[in-house]
């Protein structure tokens, strides 16, 4: 049997489940700033990671009584974000190339030290100006933590197809920074 995870909200979230606004609320302060950033990350634009932060709260209060304490609330709720994000960027029918034969070195999922040497906000500048495919995959590798074959369950694509545009995105991020932003680092 699993051990629950201790969250430290528990209190919160408690209160939340028996409809108390404050609540709500309370969770609504501690959560919503990452979230956002979440949201933002997969859609690169802000108006759109505002409603999915909206309806992702919505969603989670509703359905917080499937919260079974396996994980954090923070995680838990990650999840319905990252959802949420992706089901509102396939609507705008992105499209992933796809590779059935890429050569293994192509792979190149490492990350070279004079790539660290970016400054934070140009990084996520540049990544809000990928295609939305390229920042769909760049996004929940590099960022959100899910390995290939993850992302290609939540997007429906191949491993190989998800590989690809991981390193595509790669060199077209350093060429936004390049060229568009004419950032040096």
């Amino acid at each position: 049997m699993k051990t629950k995870y201790q969250n430290i909200h528990q209190p919160i979230i408690d209160q939340c489940l028996i409809g108390d606004s404050h609540a709500q609320r309370q969770l609504y302060d501690l959560y919503a700033k990452a979230m956002f950033n979440t949201a933002y990350r997969m859609t690169g634009d802000s108006m759109d990671a505002e409603d999915i932060l909206q309806d992702s709260f919505i969603s989670a209060f509703r359905n917080l009584k499937s919260y079974k304490g396996t994980a954090s609330f923070g995680s838990w709720l990650k999840r319905i974000v990252v959802n949420n994000a992706i089901n509102l960027v396939k609507k705008r029918n992105f499209l992933f190339e796809d590779i059935q034969e890429v050569p293994e070195h192509e792979y190149d999922e490492k990350i070279e030290t004079q790539d660290l040497s970016y400054d934070v906000s140009m990084i996520y500048q540049g990544i809000s100006r990928l295609p939305d495919g390229y920042r769909m995959v760049l996004s929940l590798y590099l960022i959100e933590g899910y390995d290939h074959r993850e992302i290609s369950e939540v997007l429906g694509i191949s491993e190989s197809t998800s590989k690809s545009q991981f390193n595509r995105s790669k060199k077209k991020l350093k060429e936004i920074l390049r060229e568009e932003l004419k950032y040096a680092g």
